[in-house]
């Protein structure tokens, strides 16, 4: 049996970053997830991988371009602002379909807001944030042992699809220490036939680009909509979430991340005092597990929808549950402000 390790979250995704593969890591330094590039810039050379912190986050996420492009498994993280200055590459390794892990250790916004966890930026992760039509697959752990596992999840999407994966936590996760068992290490890599690796006697050359002008006006028409067949397949096959005693529940709370941790403390406390709550937490904030939540929600009098937000994953919440507007609630603390145990409980209980 694997021995558990006692780890901080922005540690164990390095870690497990390492032996998901990753050789090759770019980055600029934000708080609060900077245990990740400090943790990176010490193993990586002890594993022949290269470190680099660039000179801004717009540099970073052009190096993870010309690494993936070249093959590498490749990851970047920062947090809230510094992911916004990342959208323009997303976007650009979206419309070229290269592979790529994103790391984004949310804090408090709008702007450089402060440096505490916050889920703030549900929108631009699962909304996509840069231009055109493409999808970020959202990975939302909860745990530290999560976000270990999910970081060796995400790559294997990101290389099965050829899409950009991002682990979406808060700082409170990625500072957080809690035991974990490191997943098995990677040995053997897919491969890359699309890769630029030079021209051979048997091999074609490639090119890798995100503009595409075609022979025809509807050139980029195709390549569109045949991304868009590419998200079809992942929300058919990749979607998770945790379904936590919502069967009989008569209240269903749904959160993701640190929210979700206190509200399954609110569940079990109210489970112990008689009253029927439950728990919906997606873990795929796109794909959203939408037929999921659905039937999770399906005998609930009410849904209530936690964040550390205004109410962002809220409204889809409403829009899939299948419930009316008038069985919903939203309870959200934004600006690093952790929900109250208190607070949850007191609005569960004037439900029943």
């Amino acid at each position: 049996m694997s021995k558990k390790i006692l780890m901080k979250g922005n540690e164990a995704i390095g870690e497990a970053a390492i032996l998901a593969g990753c050789r090759f890591y770019f980055a600029y330094p934000i708080t609060p997830q900077n245990e990740i590039p400090a943790y990176m810039a010490k193993r990586l050379p002890q594993v022949e991988g290269t470190f680099l912190q660039a000179e801004s986050e717009l540099a970073a996420i052009n190096m993870v371009m010309g690494a993936s492009a070249a093959g590498a498994r490749v990851m970047t993280s920062s947090s809230s602002p510094g992911i916004s200055l990342k959208q323009e590459g997303i976007s650009y390794l979206s419309g070229a379909q290269l592979p790529a892990v994103v790391i984004n250790m949310m804090r408090g916004g709008p702007g450089l807001g402060n440096i505490a966890g916050a889920q703030g930026d549900y929108f631009q992760a699962t909304r996509g944030g840069g231009n055109g039509d493409y999808h970020v697959v959202v990975l939302a752990p909860g745990t530290v042992q999560e976000l270990a596992d999910y970081t060796v999840k995400a790559f294997e999407i990101a290389d099965k699809y050829r899409v950009v994966v991002m682990l979406l936590g808060d700082g409170y996760l990625g500072q957080m220490a809690e035991p974990c068992v490191l997943p098995e290490e990677v040995k053997n890599l897919p491969a890359k036939p699309w890769a630029l690796t030079g021209k051979t006697a048997d091999r074609e050359s490639h090119i890798i680009a995100s503009l595409k002008l075609g022979k025809d006006d509807a050139y980029l028409n195709r390549h569109v909509k045949a991304l868009a067949e590419n998200y079809a397949e992942i929300a058919k096959n990749e979607v998770k979430y945790e379904n936590f005693m919502c069967d009989d529940a008569d209240v269903v709370l749904c959160a993701y991340g640190t929210s979700a941790r206190v509200c399954k403390k609110a569940v079990k406390l109210l489970r112990d005092q008689g009253i029927k709550a439950g728990l919906f937490r997606p873990i795929t904030l796109w794909p959203f597990p939408e037929d999921a939540i659905e039937a999770a929600c399906a005998k609930a009098k009410k849904v209530l929808t936690v964040e550390m937000s205004m109410g962002q994953m809220y409204q889809d919440v409403r829009l899939y549950s299948g419930k009316k507007k008038s069985e919903h609630d939203f309870y959200g603390e934004p600006g690093g402000i952790i929900p109250k145990l208190d607070v949850i409980m007191e609005k569960v209980k004037s439900y029943v």
